[in-house]
């Protein structure tokens, strides 16, 4: 801590320039803005030179810092210099000193310091002050006073130090302490209080109960109906949620829960279909498959996201819808493992039922893995497991040791790039828990027909620092209990060859198809020409069915890129006088439409009049019906389908949920006012925004971030890819 001189001249007197050089040539040694304790000498006598106090101040106490100022009080002009330099005993000691010999009376302040005083009554004893000050003979003011004596061996600056240290320490322990009690408090007051209102005996004796509603039977095929559920009549509020419009969901995946996470609570009816109780963090199966993570932390209770909305879960696989009658047909099991299928009623249906692996046709794929559940990962878990005890028997030959080590993945998407990133891990794993020599027959296969994208070229040279057989233009031909059969294409002489890979576990991961419940939709829709995924409207709402009562997300959904569909309908609006031709006008206002309409397409429109210009083949400023086909046919080409993620299925989710809330809420207020409540009435067109995407490879990180722009990082990459997660 520095200490401060303040000596203040009471004339106008400038000071002079070896002054001025003095208070130059120090201020550009050190900077401190502290000037606590400090020493004020005010009000000095004309006999006293400022230059001479400032000159013996500076080579006794050998300032830090020198500050000159100027300062102006009243009309007075007062010459100032701030001198801060180290604090010693002496300097502290003086302070006693000269409030004994003026009998001034010293106020309570938080800093020690020295105040020199002048006045008629006392101004002999302040020159004689300033003089044994001033005259020091080895430069140094070094009188003591015992009554003010310091201990040897610390000074006080450093004491001072300590004990402000000790303080804040201390200071810092009892807050925590504090806030640690009160947090404790506050926490088991909360868990009291939750318990008293959540677990509380009720006569669930007197709640009604209606037996003959569950036997009704109805729909195409006489069917059980579920019209009625057993908590229905359990309180006031799932009483009038049962007079509510009827919401089911068939799906527990991203799709599925992003709905209910934006859904209102109190306007819908909820009910759930799904094959599993609960709903599966997808992107982390890679690592759990290979022992990464455990399978619990993947999965999260169905009931437990839907009790917010005092909805209801039904276990059982949706199997056909009727869409006339608005039933859904559930395949369920009875107690005694027969199947049952039953139907429920519902007034709107979100299909989020995801997809299947495509086959390509290929033979045998019942010798293969796939990984889109936890089942799946503990399959493929159990088999390492176990091809890893075969390889370390001795009596295991060395061609059977190196089948069964050997791992191949078929498919270069994002699941295929994930698991054939994990050999490094595997052969650390293997030479800790095995032997090293068992560990140089793990081997691992990928292989591709194409790179997928940017993030899989991005992981070329990751795959070949860890080791992967990346194995590119290749198709698989057959899959067999002991080997792999592919051919590969050379891309120079087009001559394709035929490979075997010998091989204990394949992982097949080439692409999606339909469920059987998408492809049933799509089989009684017209319209529904998508050979992979059921199409949908710029709303999400199912092409073919009935306006407003059916939607569809995530895998089990693309939204339509066929813009010259509408080309009728966009004529029909523009064509403001009948004439079958379209005017620069008339195609703004279709532009304007097809922005509506497809949103993925404004960007390829905003050259409006260089479109309409390059299509206007007979250049008479018009374009005629089969130009502006050829004008939207174009357009469409260029717009590609969603990929099939677990992002776009979380957007287009959590877009249906609002919507639907917001349809709810507005219904009457729409209808009072004679509006049709439909999803034009209270919402724009879904619009997805790509936020990047990432890919766990081993021991780094691959970004996607668009644009064909990616990277790929190492210890930050992951740190990066698990916070991610964790939001």
């Amino acid at each position: 801590m520095g200490l401060s001189l303040w000596i203040v001249s009471p004339d106008n007197t400038p000071v002079t320039s070896s002054l001025k050089e003095l208070i130059t040539t120090i201020s550009k040694q050190r900077s401190s803005p502290n000037f606590y304790p400090h020493i004020t000498l005010a009000s000095l006598p004309q006999c006293i030179s400022l230059e001479e106090i400032t000159a013996c101040l500076t080579a006794t106490f050998k300032p830090v810092t020198v500050k000159f100022q100027r300062i102006l009080t009243g009309p007075t002009y007062f010459q100032s210099v701030f001198i801060s330099i180290e604090a010693t005993p002496e300097i502290l000691n003086l302070h006693g000193h000269v409030h004994r010999t003026l009998g001034i009376q010293p106020k309570t302040l938080k800093f020690p310091h020295v105040s020199l005083y002048y006045g008629d009554d006392n101004k002999e004893e302040l020159a004689r002050i300033m003089e044994e000050l001033l005259v020091a003979e080895d430069g140094s003011f070094t009188r003591t006073f015992a009554s003010e004596s310091i201990p040897p061996g610390a000074s006080v600056a450093q004491k001072s130090k300590a004990f402000h240290r000790t303080k804040q320490i201390g200071k810092v322990c009892v807050i925590l302490l504090g806030s640690s009690f009160v947090g404790i408090f506050v926490l088991g007051g909360a868990i009291f209080v939750h318990d008293a209102f959540t677990y509380n005996d009720k006569h669930l004796d007197g709640v009604p109960l209606s037996p003959l509603e569950l036997e009704e039977r109805g729909g195409p095929k006489d069917l059980l109906i579920a019209g009625r559920f057993l908590r229905d009549d359990e309180d006031e509020e799932t009483q009038r949620l049962s007079k509510a419009p009827r919401l089911v969901i068939v799906g527990g995946g991203w799709g599925a829960m992003s709905v209910l996470s934006t859904l209102q609570r109190g306007l819908y009816q909820v009910v759930v279909v799904a094959p599993e109780t609960f709903t599966t963090f997808t992107p982390l199966l890679p690592s759990a498959a290979v022992g990464t993570i455990q399978f619990r932390t993947l999965i999260e209770p169905i009931r437990k996201i839907l009790a917010r909305l005092r909805g209801y879960y039904v276990h059982g696989k949706a199997v056909d819808v009727h869409m006339s009658e608005r039933l859904l047909e559930v395949e369920t099991h009875t107690s005694n493992g027969e199947i049952q299928n039953i139907y429920i009623p519902y007034d709107k249906l979100v299909i989020a039922c995801g997809s299947v692996s495509s086959t390509h046709g290929v033979p045998g794929l019942e010798n293969c893995f796939q990984l889109k559940t936890v089942d799946d990962a503990r399959n493929i878990r159990r088999r390492l497991l176990d091809n890893f005890e075969i390889a370390a028997l001795p009596t295991t030959p060395s061609d059977e040791r190196g089948r069964l080590l050997s791992f191949v993945v078929c498919g270069g998407g994002p699941t295929g790039v994930e698991t054939a990133a994990f050999p490094k891990r595997i052969r650390e794993r293997v030479s800790i828990h095995y032997s090293e020599s068992i560990s140089k027959y793990a081997e691992v296969t990928c292989l591709m027909s194409y790179i997928a994208s940017s993030r899989t070229n991005c992981a070329q040279d990751k795959f070949k620092r860890d080791g992967v057989n990346l194995i590119t233009n290749a198709r698989v031909e057959a899959v067999h209990p002991d080997r792999v059969v592919y051919s590969k294409k050379d891309v120079g002489t087009g001559k394709v060859t035929t490979h075997e890979i010998p091989t204990n576990f394949v992982l097949w991961s080439t692409g999606i198809s339909m469920n059987p419940l998408t492809r049933r939709v799509a089989d009684i829709l017209p319209n529904q020409v998508h050979r992979k995924a059921i199409e949908v409207d710029a709303h999400l709402r199912v092409i073919g069915a009935p306006p407003g009562t059916v939607y569809a997300v995530g895998d089990c959904a693309t939204i339509e890129t066929g813009i010259v569909n509408h080309i009728l309908e966009f004529v029909d609006e523009a064509d403001k006088n009948h004439d079958d031709r379209i005017d620069y006008d008339e195609w703004q206002a279709i532009v304007e439409r097809i922005k509506v309409t497809f949103p993925a397409a404004k960007h390829h429109i905003t050259q409006a009049r260089e479109l309409f210009d390059q299509y206007d083949f007979d250049q008479d400023s018009t374009l005629e019906l089969n130009e502006l086909a050829q004008l939207l046919q174009d357009i469409g080409n260029k717009l590609t389908s969603l990929p099939a993620t677990a992002q776009v299925a979380s957007q287009e989710g959590k877009y249906i949920g609002r919507k639907l809330s917001k349809l709810a809420r507005q219904e009457p207020i729409l209808a009072a006012n004679g509006i049709s409540a439909s999803d034009e009435a209270v919402s724009n067109a879904f619009e997805y925004k790509h936020l990047g995407s990432l890919a766990y490879i081993g021991n780094a990180a691959v970004f996607d971030l668009g644009q064909n722009y990616s990277f790929m990082g190492g210890i930050v990459g992951c740190a990066i890819l698990a916070s991610a997660i964790h939001v």
